[in-house]
């Protein structure tokens, strides 16, 4: 078996271009870890680190708690599983499966006993004698993961295995790739870019945007208490609703976060209100997920929005209404801006209380000063990383509603659900991990 440990590594090209961004990370023994992220993130790249087919330009890469920066790829025992399935044309599925066998100089007949279990294991037992060619999609994609299972290796790295799939495979493989990994008990490092992969199948999930890794966690964690605006922006569907709120504190009563002509009180026995307070005055965003949001009656008493439905979404199962409730959205940008520092390495309770006491004493010294201006990149100015327009606040509804587009709407806010981001996207809650 085998741990994997990143440490402080970067990967720059030779145009320049920084691929991953001072990323460290590790991935116990017989763990299931997804590196997830929008394409061009560094997730691949990261894999081919570890497979040594890249260099990383600086950093170090241990496995079992050794650098293997000079250990040549085929002596890391590693097997790595590519999007294109890179099977040998001219072989059958059986010489395919067993070529690394054979190239380790296994016998004939322990090789065949070894091809047939696996691809029983696979549902492939009954195609060894075809080509490549004459296979499925699927098919294919289940060889090449016979191909590095025979071997037995103590580290699988797969690169979008199923993202050439249709989804109703994918979803099968998935089930199935789970299952083999759990009963060979093998690490695993898995790269996608669908969230559902992610979710369903991790043990942890390594969230990446631009080369910097986000967050850390397992899928309840990153879901339910998402380290950046990145993450909530990312993790969701429908998306997390990001909406601009004025600060205003009520010391020992609560603490009113208005969203244009409306607001919402988070009591001052909310440890949560402590933290929040620190920004009287100031914006921050504050997010909820469509499932902390009931309709309910106009005149109901408790923490509710109200708003008109701008238009509504049918999805079968339900029905989706977006409600202008006279707020400003936060729209993440994933295009616009570049990476800022490391934000796991950056949300200590240390950088908040610093900002905290600069923001009540209005000192600071020059060198933070500076600093901060070169890395505030504020979401919430019209010329930050992240965009502002008027809020659609995503509801679910019972499939095909009676109500229409214009139809005023009340929603019930569970409080204890709400995100509370900065103004550079950084959660802000206390104790949330």
């Amino acid at each position: 078996m085998s741990t994997v440990s990143l440490k402080d590594v970067t990967k720059i090209w030779p145009d320049g271009t920084v691929a991953v961004n001072n990323v460290s990370l590790d991935v116990n023994d017989g763990e299931f870890m997804v590196l997830l992220g929008p394409s061009g993130c560094g997730k691949s790249t990261i894999l081919r680190m570890i497979a040594g087919l890249e260099d990383p330009s600086e950093g170090d890469i241990l496995l079992n708690g050794e650098p293997v920066l000079e250990v040549p790829p085929r002596d890391r025992s590693i097997a790595m599983v590519f999007q294109d399935f890179a099977l040998y044309p001219h072989m059958t599925v059986g010489d395919n499966i067993g070529f690394p066998l054979k190239l380790s100089g296994v016998e004939h007949s322990p090789r065949l006993e070894r091809v047939g279990d696996i691809a029983s294991a696979l549902g492939i037992g009954d195609v060894l004698a075809r080509k490549p060619s004459q296979l499925s999609g699927g098919q294919r994609q289940r060889v090449a993961m016979g191909r590095a299972i025979v071997r037995r290796p103590g580290l699988f790295l797969m690169d979008e295995p199923l993202s050439n799939l249709d989804s109703g495979l994918r979803a099968e493989l998935r089930a199935e790739i789970t299952s083999l990994t759990t009963e060979l008990g093998v690490t695993t490092m898995y790269v996608t870019h669908d969230q559902a992969e992610a979710l369903t199948m991790a043990d942890r999930v390594a969230i990446m945007r631009k080369g910097v890794l986000q967050d850390v966690g397992t899928p309840t964690e990153v879901y339910g208490r998402p380290a950046t605006l990145y993450v909530a922006a990312f993790l969701g569907a429908p998306r997390m609703n990001l909406l601009e709120a004025q600060v205003y504190v009520h010391l020992d009563r609560y603490v009113a976060l208005n969203f244009g002509e409306q607001a919402l009180y988070l009591p001052w026995s909310d440890l949560r209100a402590r933290t929040v307070a620190h920004f009287h005055g100031e914006r921050i965003v504050v997010g909820m997920r469509a499932e902390a949001l009931t309709p309910v009656a106009p005149d109901f008493q408790g923490d509710v929005l109200h708003g008109r439905i701008r238009y509504l979404e049918h999805h079968g199962h339900e029905s989706l209404a977006f409600l202008d409730i006279g707020a400003t959205a936060i729209v993440v940008d994933e295009l616009a801006g570049k990476a800022s520092r490391d934000p796991i390495e950056s949300t200590g309770a240390l950088r908040r209380f610093g900002g905290a006491l600069q923001r009540l004493t209005g000192r600071g010294g020059a060198a933070t000063l500076e600093q901060g201006e070169q890395e505030r990149a504020s979401v919430l100015s019209d010329s930050g990383r992240h965009a502002r327009r008027p809020a659609e606040l995503g509801v679910r509804l019972a499939p095909y509603p009676a109500i229409s587009p214009g139809n005023s709407l009340s929603v019930a806010v569970r409080m204890d659900s709400l995100h509370f981001f900065d103004d550079r996207g950084y959660r802000i809650d206390v104790g949330w991990r």
